[in-house]
């Protein structure tokens, strides 16, 4: 191990966290293959439990798919309030120490361990892991770098409840035998341009020449040969923990009528409400997003003159953002409602705009 002090990035995920949640809760679930959906014609899996995924099971896939690939798929619906709670007690663990932490998603985040030996930066994940199996009863993957894309990496990479750390001067040859795709802003297009070039891990790729990089990303080149590398000079972002607040709902037909959009506009504006109340935080900024019936998507935000957790406030801006959009009848497939610019303290009873 390491003596040597570095500046180490911790990467924590929850291995599967909702089907990990809903087989925590219902033991007759362990073992078996679970995915969390809704049970709309068009819905997607949130998360497969790992028994899932051998069949093909992901994220992301619609769930008349995932159940044609596992007939013994056991669906369950999600539980978005018990999620932020388990959430809460997981982020406070991240926090503990007084350490910046910037939070992914409800059950990821990157926590910034400051100038530490290997030793000790492997020691405060170990012990994440055990207050978070302790406190939730859920399973807690790890990586531990230099760099954070590099620990994002190695939490992957141990997944399920694993811990993985790269010590310092060892960043390339962990990333080299990975496929190209595996870095940051790297997706399949680019990956088949790679292909042409006979590049297909990232070792490959950190040893291209400037002008085949320029080729191929353009002003980008450097960063994705740094990345490639090993090499990410960004920082923990404490702020993006309490970014912004969103639902959504994806609809089993699609939506022409106004009136209908409106009412599903009012029911998310109360939830967001009811979610700004608990966690005692004002928003000043509402926003909507639109996936029209072609799957192109149009957003629209609106900035109020004061924060507000009033659901009347956030729905009224809401209807003002939907409008704006000018939908004139078309087809919509999927509305949500955001709410940013978050800070604490209570609404203050002003004008809309």
């Amino acid at each position: 191990m390491s003596v040597s002090p570095a500046n180490f990035v911790a990467h924590f995920d929850v291995d599967a966290f909702y089907a990990s949640v809903a087989i925590r809760d219902e033991p007759r679930l362990r073992g078996k293959p679970v995915a969390v959906a809704g049970r709309s014609r068009r819905a997607v899996v949130l998360t497969a439990s790992y028994e899932a995924r051998p069949y093909g099971v992901r994220s992301a896939m619609p769930l008349y798919r995932a159940l044609a690939a596992c007939p013994d798929l056991i669906v369950v619906p999600p539980e978005m309030q018990k999620y932020r709670t388990i959430s809460r007690q997981i982020f406070e663990i991240f926090r503990s120490d007084g350490k910046p932490v910037e939070g992914l998603s409800l059950d990821e985040a990157f926590v910034g361990l400051g100038t530490t030996t290997l030793d000790e930066a492997e020691a405060f994940a170990a012990r994440v892991r055990r207050d978070v199996a302790g406190a939730t009863g859920l399973t807690i993957s790890a990586g531990v770098a230099t760099a954070k894309m590099v620990a994002k990496i190695a939490s992957d990479n141990c997944k399920p409840d694993g811990l993985l750390s790269v010590a310092p001067g060892e960043e390339a040859a962990f990333l080299a035998p990975l496929p190209a795709g595996r870095l940051w802003g790297i997706g399949p297009k680019t990956q088949s341009r790679l292909q042409l070039f006979g590049i297909s891990t990232i070792g490959e790729l950190a040893l291209l020449e400037e002008p085949a990089l320029r080729e191929l990303f353009g002003s980008w080149w450097l960063s994705v040969r740094d990345l490639a590398r090993g090499v990410d000079p960004r920082r923990v972002e404490p702020e993006r923990e309490t970014k912004s607040i969103s639902t959504e709902e994806t609809f089993e037909y699609d939506v022409s009528d106004e009136t209908r959009l409106v009412a599903v506009l009012r029911e998310q504006a109360r939830e967001l409400a009811e979610t700004l109340e608990r966690e005692r935080t004002v928003a000043q900024t509402i926003a909507v997003k639109i996936k029209r019936a072609d799957f192109t998507t149009l957003g629209r935000q609106t900035h109020l003159a004061e924060p507000t957790r009033d659901a009347r406030r956030i729905f009224r801006a809401a209807v003002y953002c939907l409008r704006r959009a000018e939908l004139d009848g078309a087809p919509v497939r999927l509305l949500g409602t955001r709410v940013a610019s978050l800070t604490e303290g209570d609404s203050l009873q002003t004008s809309l705009f």
